[in-house]
């Protein structure tokens, strides 16, 4: 972190303080967020530290879907989103419109939501699911018909795992879906012993050839236990300085350094400092849309 933060830092540290406020960051947010950050981890993990946290404002730094399930599953909390632009592309690829068309075209199926989906979205849904417990929570519905809305690669992957129909939605996120099995290839022809884990988010070419297919959470849990020494990361690269500073032994390398999130990258401390001295942005969920959102999340944490 560059010496002219020093007293950035401070301001921010004084008005946390000021503001009974946690700071939550995603880990494909900036480094310098990461390292000033109360907690750093993949979305549901850090809106479970919001629900059980007892600080008044949670500064989540992250993108916009990750703010409203805080906001959901701790609606007493005021919770804060540093840059009211951070978006999502493959969030912005389902709506409730088209999203009830489907359900009407497949009456029978069970919707599931992976969680990268707006609130609203999540509230048509039957169950909602993460990128590491999506198999698991498909596997425990009785239904054989899935609707699985919006990321057609993690689809396919839970497809494949499950053997259950799984009708896909044609949305995909974009940082994820840039590499290629040719990706791949290449990293492997460079370093023919390394470990290459990718996330599920990716094409299904990549996904196969890859030697896992890891959340971000598994992926820091691989990086501690496996003992190869080089390990290529098909995600985004906001992981790699977290992977190394844990594993100063190891040696992480990107799959492409085209996998940055350009929205994930939105904060900045500055960002962070204006929204806790000016309460910015809040974000908040109309009840009508927070309550069968819940449900659906609820769902989902009583299955893993």
């Amino acid at each position: 972190m560059k010496p002219y933060n020093g007293n950035l830092l401070q301001k921010i540290k004084e008005f946390k303080l000021e503001r009974n406020a946690i700071i939550l960051a995603h880990n494909y947010q900036r480094e310098e967020i990461q390292q000033v950050a109360d907690f750093v981890g993949d979305s549901l993990e850090l809106s479970r530290k919001a629900a059980d946290s007892d600080a008044e404002v949670i500064v989540f730094c992250g993108v916009r879907f990750m703010a409203e399930v805080a906001a959901i599953l701790a609606p007493e909390k005021t919770v804060l989103l540093p840059d009211h632009h951070a978006g999502c592309s493959l969030a912005a690829m389902v709506s409730v419109a088209d999203l009830r068309q489907k359900k009407k075209e497949h009456p029978r199926a069970a919707v599931v939501a992976y969680v990268n989906s707006p609130a609203a979205v999540k509230a048509e849904c039957d169950i909602c699911v993460t990128s590491s417990n999506a198999v698991a929570v498909v596997n425990s519905l009785a239904a054989e018909e899935i609707i699985f809305v919006p990321d057609k690669n993690l689809g396919s992957y839970v497809a494949k795992q499950t053997g259950k129909k799984v009708i896909l939605w044609d949305g995909y996120c974009a940082t994820h879906h840039c590499v290629t099995g040719e990706d791949v290839a290449n990293a492997r022809r460079a370093d023919p012993r390394a470990l290459v884990m990718v996330h599920p988010e990716c094409r299904p070419e990549v996904v196969a050839a890859a030697d896992y297919s890891l959340s971000t959470g598994q992926m820091f849990k691989l990086a501690r236990e496996t003992e190869n020494e080089t390990i290529i990361v098909g995600t985004e690269t906001g992981v790699l300085p977290r992977l190394r500073q844990e594993n100063p032994e190891k040696n992480f390398l990107p799959l492409s350094p085209k996998m940055v999130c350009p929205d994930m990258k939105l904060v900045t401390l500055i960002k962070l400092l204006l929204a806790l001295v000016k309460m910015r942005t809040p974000v908040e969920v109309p009840a009508e849309i927070s309550r069968p959102a819940r449900r659906a999340l609820e769902r989902m944490l009583a299955v893993v």
